[in-house]
């Protein structure tokens, strides 16, 4: 259903930074989405010090919300945890997870930062383009930037701002709640990002397949607890 692999995951840290240089230059932050129903999430968990990553990814359709698909698997974890390489640890669950879906969605949302990243690559971007697929950074905090406050009302956004560049927003989804910070991934600019995330914010301050995803990916995460062998 994807695209040939993009790379090989045995890299260094080094390696893995003087890649993300490569692959930004990559990148479509330019296209607009206009067209969208199957939104899909993706969301990887794991216990501190465990071996184990847990991905899971669930697709929903616009504009109820309600599960078409699902997907998730138990993988090891490969790579340590380095900041700003997130994505080299989670991102190999995540496809692998993604090539177990029986359909294609439209636009994927990422519990991550998108072009919102020092290098302008974070887990949206890296699983926009090794899927071929408009994706979304949805995160809970930012990584890099600085940004005003935006308004107090559902909807009112202000940019995030790192170097004199903007690479997100910070967007309020409920009234006068913490905001979320949006990132264009791949093939998605960032007012469509915005748009899309405020779409699919139904009740609560994230997303519902984001809220989805993360609920599954736990569950995958509990229900593994005490096993012997990977699922």
């Amino acid at each position: 259903m994807f695209k040939a692999p993009l790379h090989t995951w045995d890299l260094t840290p080094a390696q893995a930074r003087a890649l993300q240089g490569e692959l930004a230059r990559r990148v479509d932050t330019s296209s607009s989405l206009t067209d969208w129903e199957l939104v899909a999430a993706a969301d990887a968990s794991y216990d501190r010090g465990d071996q184990w990553l847990y991905a899971a990814v669930v697709v929903t359709r616009a504009p109820t919300f309600e599960v078409v698909a699902r997907a998730g698997l138990r993988v090891p974890l490969a790579f340590p945890y380095v900041p700003g390489l997130l994505s080299f640890r989670e991102a190999p669950g995540l496809v692998a997870a993604f090539e177990k879906l029986d359909v294609r969605p439209d636009v994927v949302l990422c519990d991550g930062q998108g072009t919102a990243h020092p290098r302008r690559f974070g887990l949206a971007c890296h699983l926009g383009l090794w899927l071929d697929l408009p994706t979304i950074g949805c995160a809970k905090s930012i990584l890099c930037g600085e940004f005003g406050p935006p308004g107090p009302n559902r909807g009112d956004w202000s940019p995030l701002i790192d170097e004199g560049e903007t690479v997100g927003a910070a967007l309020r989804t409920r009234p006068r709640v913490q905001p979320v910070f949006v990132s264009p991934g791949h093939k998605c600019d960032l007012a469509s990002a915005v748009a899309v995330v405020l779409a699919a914010t139904t009740k609560y301050r994230l997303p519902d397949p984001a809220r989805l995803a993360h609920e599954f990916s736990n569950d995958l995460r509990r229900d593994a607890r005490g096993t012997a062998s990977p699922t």
